[in-house]
């Protein structure tokens, strides 16, 4: 199954047992999540089973348990996600639950029942508000409207429609650069290169001021940003050169650091492209280098291997 459709299924699925969804909802309310068995709807005995239930479905999800979820369908039950994609009967969607658990095995929900009122003897409707963690890559918030079903004396879930979420992939993947601030050193053939990281923008940025000293005791200094990028769901800095020239990379997690694909042009108007390689050792210290570099079409040499020092 493909990781779309498998975040599609975090937006509603997986905030509750029992979910349906409606275009003519209200916004969730500001209030974060908790779990089910906090819920402030009032209590009605005969809907007992379905909080139970509801506490059930967080605790086997935080387990990353797909068979025991799988379980709390009707044999017909169905999930249509909001890019119209269906899932029908436990079978599928234990494997669904599989797949992204195998995926991410660390996720974890909270929920919040807002509203919960019985139809019929035989069928109820819920209403809440749910908190999706997957780290480190998304924080996804929810609102769902469930059905209920009562078979054989139990309650199940009946069907499953997404409309509206809000997903925040921002703040988690900005803390990954949390280590960049502060005061960095490195130097080669008597060359040194001084940079200086902080925060700016209320914590949406990190600017690195870097300075550049020449073996002649020339300088040479530059800036670059680097944030989130909604547009494009990345990581993206933006780097302004000394010669006038400017980059823009695309930033990419690998197991120890960041690979940047840049693209940028001289000051001259020449076209530059290059990945930079950000190795990360330890807190105070990672491997900077760049490889793949090209100017105005014609390929250079990588460079050689830095080693990026934090300064007290």
């Amino acid at each position: 199954m493909k990781k779309t459709t498998l975040v599609g299924l975090l937006l509603t699925l997986f905030v509750s047992p029992f979910a349906f969804a409606q275009e003519s909802d209200p916004p969730p309310p500001e209030v974060a999540p908790t779990p089910a068995n906090l819920a402030t709807s009032p209590s009605d005995p005969s809907l007992d089973e379905i909080r139970v239930g509801s506490e059930a479905f967080v605790k086997a999800f935080n387990e990353g348990n797909a068979a025991s979820i799988a379980q709390m369908w009707t044999q017909q039950g169905e999930y249509v996600d909001s890019a119209g994609n269906r899932f029908v009967g436990p079978k599928e969607i234990e494997a669904a639950y599989a797949d992204f658990f195998g995926e991410s095995s660390n996720a974890t929900l909270q929920l919040k029942i807002d509203s919960l009122t019985a139809l019929s003897d035989t069928a109820a409707i819920e209403r809440g508000t749910s908190l999706v963690e997957v780290p480190p890559a998304a924080t996804i918030t929810g609102r769902y409207e469930a059905i209920h079903v009562k078979v054989d004396g139990k309650w199940k879930m009946a069907s499953v429609r997404d409309v509206v979420v809000q997903t925040n992939l921002a703040t988690q993947n900005l803390a990954d650069l949390e280590f960049l601030v502060g005061h960095w050193v490195a130097e080669e053939h008597g060359n040194k290169i001084e940079s200086v990281c902080s925060w700016v923008g209320d914590h949406r940025f990190v600017k690195r001021d870097y300075t550049t000293t020449n073996f002649d005791g020339t300088q040479s200094s530059g800036v670059q940003l680097i944030g989130w990028n909604p547009q494009g769901g990345s990581i993206q800095s933006w780097t302004f050169s000394p010669d006038g020239g400017h980059a823009i990379g695309i930033w990419t997690p690998t197991p120890d650091g960041w690979a940047a694909e840049m693209e940028g042009m001289t000051g001259s108007g020449a076209p530059t492209t290059s990945v930079n390689l950000l190795h990360r050792l330890d807190d105070n210290a990672y491997v900077w280098q760049s490889v793949n570099r090209t100017i105005d079409g014609v390929a250079l040499d990588d460079t050689n291997e830095v080693v990026i020092k934090r300064q007290p």
